[in-house]
């Protein structure tokens, strides 16, 4: 911390009696040695962050803290009040102010030290020594760990020494409890608990994992951590904490987490990855509670777990939070990686597509040569209402690809990837590369800004580098090969591949359809199944697209229906076949199905994977074949039967859906009563256990 504070940055007579006042008299010392430019700019982005959460914390400790494009190097100024400031902590006004300035894009090294920072803060002794140091270099050089803290209090009085270090020998590591915490502060036992904290089985100590967060991620991340540390020390409870700061984070060892007893979520932000803790006793609550009231927080999760209550599972994360594990092969990380683009794609691929059917349904199949609405708009005229439809699902449309790369490139790099996969993937709609080149663009555009992270860059330019240098670099190098080397050779692949699907006719287009609904049926919303779907969405992702790419998605939504509608047919015509719970899943399986959402067959698959996902294929794959063979067209890219109307040669394309439900129906009830029957609700076997609707689909499903 030697770069961040110096003795020109403490005050140790602050004078100011507002915040606001506090902030701009430590922030003039900050603009006296160039590390901030513009001092009223700055000081409007400290009093945004103020305003999301008062930096005020007990103890009477005051940290008015933001990342700003006015600051060139990472800062810290320390001021001492006499009178006290309020900086909204609910003991009080605050008599030590830490400024803390970080650039925009302050590099990791950095942050890490503002983090140690904020962890010592959570240390009795040092804030004590802070409070007697009575030189502004003695001040400095504390803060920056240069001296230690009893040294610098060995000028206060003994009757305050004693004190310090008596609560000090309270804890097991030797620091003391946490600032503005009585002796008698520690968590009540929860029932059943000894009063060696050895209540869980085997008499081991009880164990809780935690995530702390916040908007900035500088230092109330950090202090939540060191203080929940702190107060599990006390109580003789092991606490492990995962601090999701400005940083990055490192995720907990899965091991630590099966293991935990339970679990507390002090934050600001959204916990990311946070379905690894679901099924554990679980206390949410702000990151200031992280700080002020450690203790209550560990009693209460240990109340709930001595209840027994556990959270409820929560939905996976977005692909783009689950990329990245340890141990993951390439193959893995590039499925993540282009999950991720079409993860965020998909739903503008939904409004667009819905708005510019609806846009066709209202005014017309001309609708798409109609003037801008923006010209022509007559509030009474249907026309003009579907022509306004029809002009916005355009627009929407015109997202795809850039959103596609983009997201691509987030998955590899994080934000720094945005920039030049968003300018790579419109560039691939400038050159016609359409959706391969959105693709290339995104690997590319994400491989480029890895590459450039990994070279070692002079201190002076780091600050700039995820706001300027990256994005600048990056950009210019994804636009040069997408422009110049491989847009060209993608362009005519793109041409090549839409010919060849507007040439197709007769038998090829069944057998396409039938690959088409092989692959819909095959993992039930999983990869291969999003593969079929990105194609047929794809080739509808234009203002008029051909015959061919709306036949295609006519055959991918016909087929992605079949699975939970066949499933809740049989459950209807041979109940006994199935266990309770899945003639209960059935009846929600009727209305999943008939909206096209495949996952309603997964805890039949799941259940029974041998029999059920080879009986959804054959039946996808008649559906698939047969909705070519008609050649019915869909301009939607979803919605399941509520956009019939929308659909070319309608009468067949439900005879189709029939066709295959009926196939799939057959097979399964062909199958299931083809072994040997077990009493209802039994587990033998596994094909008659019991599943809920939400149980996850094993592992060859989702391979």
């Amino acid at each position: 911390m030697s770069e961040m504070i110096t003795a020109d940055l403490v005050d140790l007579d602050l004078s100011a009696d507002t915040k606001e006042a506090a902030a701009r008299a430590l922030a003039e010392r900050m603009v006296a040695l160039g590390r901030v430019t513009d001092l009223d700019g700055f000081l409007a982005d400290v009093a945004a962050r103020e305003a999301q959460m008062p930096t005020g914390l007990d103890g009477g400790i005051g940290i008015p803290h933001c990342r700003s494009e006015h600051v060139t190097e990472p800062t810290l100024a320390f001021g001492r009040s006499a009178a006290g400031i309020d900086f909204g902590a609910p003991d009080g006004p605050a008599d030590l102010i830490f400024l803390i300035a970080a650039p925009a894009g302050a590099d990791d090294a950095h942050l890490t030290i503002l983090s140690s920072l904020a962890r010592q803060l959570m240390n009795a002794e040092f804030t004590s020594a802070l409070r007697s140091v009575d030189d502004a270099t003695a001040a400095a050089a504390l803060i920056r760990g240069e001296e230690p803290p009893a040294a610098a209090a060995a000028a206060e009085d003994s009757a305050t020494v004693s004190n310090a270090a008596a609560s000090a020998d309270t804890a097991a590591d030797g620091k003391a409890p946490v600032p503005g915490a009585t002796v008698d502060d520690g968590p009540a036992p929860a029932p059943g608990a000894t009063d060696t904290a050895t209540d869980t089985e085997g008499g081991q100590p009880f164990r809780i994992v935690a995530v702390t967060s916040c908007p900035t991620g500088i230092a109330h991340t950090y202090m939540a951590a060191e203080s929940l540390e702190n107060a599990g020390r006390e109580a003789g409870v092991e606490v492990v904490v995962e601090t999701q700061g400005s940083a990055g984070f490192t995720r907990l060892d899965p091991a630590v987490v099966a293991a935990a007893d339970g679990v507390i979520f002090a934050h600001d932000v959204p916990v990311r990855n946070k379905d690894r803790f679901a099924g554990k006793p679980t206390v949410d609550v702000g990151v200031k509670a992280g700080i002020n009231k450690p203790a209550k927080l560990i009693a209460e999760v240990r109340d709930k777990a001595a209840r027994g209550e556990v959270s409820a599972g929560s939905a996976p994360g977005t692909p783009v939070e689950r990329a990245g594990d340890s141990g993951e092969g390439y193959g893995t990380k590039l499925r993540k990686w282009l999950m991720s683009g079409v993860s965020y794609m998909v739903p503008f691929v939904a409004a667009g597509g819905l708005l510019i059917a609806l846009g066709f349904a209202i005014g017309g199949y001309k609708i798409n040569k109609a003037p801008s609405v923006m010209d022509h708009f007559l509030w009474t005229q249907a026309d003009s209402w579907g022509a306004l439809f029809f002009q916005i699902g355009v627009v929407s449309f015109g997202f795809l690809v850039p959103v596609l790369a983009g997201y691509i490139a987030y998955g590899m790099a994080d934000r720094p990837g945005l920039v030049p996969g968003f300018v790579g993937g419109a560039i691939s709609l400038t050159i016609n590369a359409g959706f391969l080149g959105g693709l290339a663009a995104g690997l590319i555009a994400g491989g480029v800004v890895i590459g450039i992270q990994k070279v070692k860059i002079p201190a002076a330019l780091r600050g700039i580098m995820p706001v300027v240098v990256i994005p600048l670099i990056s950009a210019a190098i994804v636009g040069f090969l997408m422009f110049v080397v491989i847009g060209k050779p993608i362009a005519s692949a793109q041409k090549g591949m839409t010919d060849w699907l507007n040439g197709l006719t007769g038998t090829n287009a069944v057998l396409l359809g039938a690959l088409l609904g092989l692959m819909m049926c095959f993992d039930l919303g999983g990869p291969v199944n999003k593969v079929a779907y990105t194609f047929a969405t794809a080739g509808i992702a234009v203002a008029s697209p051909s015959d061919s790419a709306m036949k295609i998605m006519a055959a991918v939504m016909a087929a992605g229906m079949v699975p939970p509608l066949a499933m809740a047919l049989a459950t209807t015509v041979r109940g006994k076949l199935f266990t309770q719970t899945e003639r209960e899943n059935g009846k929600a399986a009727w209305v999943l199905g008939a909206s096209f959402i495949s996952e309603g067959a997964i805890p039949f698959a799941a259940a029974d994977p041998l029999r059920v996902i080879p009986s959804a294929m054959v039946g996808g794959a008649v559906t698939g074949s047969l909705s070519m063979l008609f050649g019915a067209t869909l301009r939607a890219p979803h919605g399941g039967i509520f956009v019939v109307p929308l659909i070319g040669n309608p009468f067949l394309y439900l005879i189709a859906i029939a066709a295959g439900v009926g196939v799939t129906t057959a097979l399964v009830v062909l199958l299931k009563g083809l072994r040997k029957q077990t009493p209802e609700g039994a587990t033998a076997g596994g094909a008659g256990a019991p599943i809920s609707a939400k149980a996850e689909p094993k592992e060859p499903i989702a391979a």
